[in-house]
C-alpha cells in the first residue's frame, strides 16, 4: 500500500510542474494610469520646448495707439539668432461662432456679419469678433461682443481654439468660442460699426470658402474647424 501511495504522489507532482505559469493581468485602471503618465511626459517635453523664450536685450516703444502698441525689440531667439523685431502688442481678441441648430442639427445656421473693412478695402463676411478690454475675462468679452454686435445671447459656451493670426509680427492671441442655444435680443454696436446680419447655413459657408468668396481668416478657421468637429460628432 505504501508503494502505491508513493507512485500517486509522484504523478501529482509531475502534473503540477507542467502547468503554465499565469502572468498577473494588468487592470484597466493600471493601463489608464500608465497611458496618463506617458501622455503627461510627452506634454511636459512639448511644453518645455514651447516655453523657451527669447532673451530681450532692449525694447523700444515706437507707437502707442488706442488699440495696439508697436515695440522694436532687440532679441536673441532660442536658436541663438540675434535679430531686431518690430512687434505689434495687442490685448487679445475673441472670435464667436454662434450656432443655431434649432431647425437642423445636421446643417445648423451660423450668425454672420457683413461690414466694410478699410484695411482690406472691401466689404467682408465675418463671424462676430472683438477685442478684450483691459482686465476683462475672455469669455466675458465674447459674451459682450456677441450681444453688442448681433443682439444674440447664448446659454452654452465652449472654447474651441486659441491661435495667432499673424505671429511673424503680431502678438495678438485670438480665442475662438462656440456659442450655442441662442436667443435674440437688442444689439448695441459702436458708432463706427455698420453691420449687416444674416444667418447662413454651415454647408453654404463651407462652399463659399471653397469658392474663395470669404476672405476673412478667422471665419475660415471657425467654420472649417467646427465643420470638421461637427462631422465627426455626427458619425458617432
Amino acid at each position: 500500500m505504501a508503494k502505491k501511495k508513493e507512485v500517486k504522489e509522484k504523478k501529482t507532482g509531475s502534473k503540477s510542474a507542467a502547468a503554465p505559469v499565469k502572468k498577473p493581468r494588468t487592470s484597466a485602471k493600471e493601463k489608464a494610469l500608465k497611458a496618463s503618465a506617458s501622455s503627461q511626459k510627452k506634454a511636459a517635453r512639448a511644453a518645455a520646448e514651447v516655453t523657451q523664450n527669447a532673451q530681450i536685450l532692449s525694447s523700444e516703444l515706437v507707437f502707442d495707439g488706442p488699440l495696439f502698441r508697436v515695440f522694436r525689440d532687440e532679441v536673441v531667439e532660442p536658436a541663438g539668432v540675434r535679430v531686431s523685431r518690430d512687434i505689434v502688442r495687442h490685448n487679445g481678441s475673441v472670435v464667436i461662432l454662434a450656432v443655431d441648430s434649432s431647425k437642423s442639427k445636421h446643417d445648423p445656421w451660423i450668425v454672420m456679419e457683413r461690414q466694410y473693412r478699410h484695411a482690406a478695402g472691401q466689404y467682408l463676411w465675418e463671424v462676430p469678433a472683438g477685442k478684450i478690454d483691459l482686465g476683462e475675462e475672455p469669455l466675458a468679452a465674447a459674451q459682450r461682443e456677441l450681444a453688442e454686435e448681433t443682439g444674440y445671447r447664448a446659454r452654452k459656451w465652449k472654447t474651441l481654439a486659441t491661435y495667432y493670426a499673424s505671429p511673424g509680427f503680431v502678438g495678438e492671441a485670438m480665442m475662438l468660442y462656440l456659442a450655442e442655444d441662442l436667443y435674440a435680443g437688442d444689439a448695441s454696436p459702436e458708432e463706427d460699426e455698420k453691420i449687416e446680419l444674416r444667418l447662413i447655413k454651415l454647408s453654404e459657408i463651407v462652399k463659399l470658402i471653397g469658392k474663395g468668396a470669404i476672405h476673412d481668416g478667422k471665419t475660415m478657421i471657425a467654420a472649417l474647424l467646427y465643420a470638421s468637429l461637427h462631422g465627426r460628432k455626427s458619425k458617432k
